[in-house]
């Protein structure tokens, strides 16, 4: 029986995988400044799926940049921030993307909220594919 209220129920951490961590690994890309561009008040992120497939231009890909590509990602995630109801914590994200010369196909994220890091409470966003959680 826990008898420490200091301790966790479920012991000792043996590992953990920060934040920081995640950034410098590449897994993760921090896209904060721009969030704060478009209105986003916490910290984001998009893990490096969600960054390579549509923030990323294609080879060959013509009339598309990267700051466009970002700003259609985390505008359409602030659109989904404004529509949720409140209290939740995992919302769609839909937009339009196109990753060759034809025309964009709807692409469908999800955005969760929850703690900044291991060791920092404050809330931010990270930006998935579907199959990501």
């Amino acid at each position: 029986m826990n008898t420490n209220q200091n301790e966790s129920p479920f012991g000792e951490i043996i590992y953990s995988y920060t934040r920081k961590q995640v950034i410098a690994d590449g897994v993760q890309v921090d896209v904060t400044t721009t969030a704060q561009e478009a209105g986003i008040k916490f910290p984001m992120f998009l893990t490096r799926a969600v960054f390579d497939a549509f923030v990323a231009v294609p080879d060959g890909v013509t009339g598309q940049d990267e700051a466009g590509r970002l700003w259609d990602v985390v505008w359409m995630t602030r659109f989904g921030i404004l529509r949720a109801r409140p209290g939740v914590d995992r919302i769609p994200v839909a937009l339009y993307v196109r990753n060759d010369n034809r025309a964009a196909r709807l692409m469908k994220l999800i955005a969760t909220c929850g703690p900044l890091d291991i060791d920092d409470p404050q809330p931010a966003i990270t930006v998935m594919m579907p199959d990501e959680d």
